[in-house]
């Protein structure tokens, strides 16, 4: 099977259709799939529900598919620097699941697995907790959340080769290769493509078993979320 695709365009064909849910990697505006998410606005589907820490920033990133009009739904657990996000939630256009950090990322990790749900402390006795199952073990209260998977999974690495095996570069790792795992489809853009052969095993942080598809990406902006610096004297 050849996974190599010549743009995010050709990647996404085929796969996409009104109404399917996708997790996109990234942590704020670093590790995100710029070029995929670019394709996604281009290719114009519609009501979508994405999951992903965030929805990136107005204008960049997740936010630019909010700008479109083109997510129903977000799953996240973070939703702050993001004017557009507020206003559609705020009208009821935008739907919102909101989650704890680690317990977002437990519930991808869990649908890689094929663990159908979890029990965890975060979250008892607030709002989270709201409408799910709570047992005790031992004495303590748990909360059952359960696990998340997509129609398709978007990720970007810093590294990978043509049968899609994946290095990523330290806080630009943050959800990707959790995500690689939990998605039917996984298309992931790479900084660099190298030959079969060219990473050492012992390197790989997400096998291409899970990728089903793969590009190298071009143009990357990197932008930094907050540039917070001293007053100059």
């Amino acid at each position: 099977m050849d996974k190599v695709c010549k743009s995010a365009a050709e990647a996404l064909e085929g796969v996409l259709f009104d109404g399917m849910t996708i997790m996109a990697g990234g942590f704020g505006l670093c590790g995100i799939p710029e070029n995929l998410i670019a394709a996604l606005k281009e290719s114009g589907v519609q009501n979508l529900t994405v999951i992903s820490n965030n929805a990136g920033i107005d204008g960049f990133g997740l936010g630019t598919l909010l700008e479109t009009r083109q997510i129903r739904k977000m799953v996240s657990s973070y939703v702050g620097e993001n004017k557009l996000f507020a206003q559609q939630y705020l009208s009821g256009e935008l739907e919102l699941e909101f989650n704890p950090q680690g317990t977002l990322a437990e519930r991808i990790r869990a649908g890689g697995a094929g663990i159908p749900a979890f029990f965890t402390k975060t979250g008892v006795g607030t709002q989270v907790a709201n409408g799910k199952e709570i047992r005790v073990f031992n004495g303590e209260a748990y909360v059952m959340e359960l696990a998340l998977q997509a129609d398709l999974s978007i990720v970007k690495a810093c590294r990978g080769d043509a049968e899609g095996n994946l290095i990523f570069r330290k806080t630009s790792r943050n959800f990707n290769p959790m995500m690689a795992t939990a998605g039917k489809v996984t298309i992931a853009e790479v900084e660099e493509l190298v030959p079969n052969g060219q990473i050492d095993p012992d390197h790989v942080h997400t096998p291409g078993i899970f990728v089903q598809k793969i590009l190298q990406g071009h143009e990357y902006e990197k932008r930094i979320e907050q540039r917070t610096v001293r007053a100059r004297t």
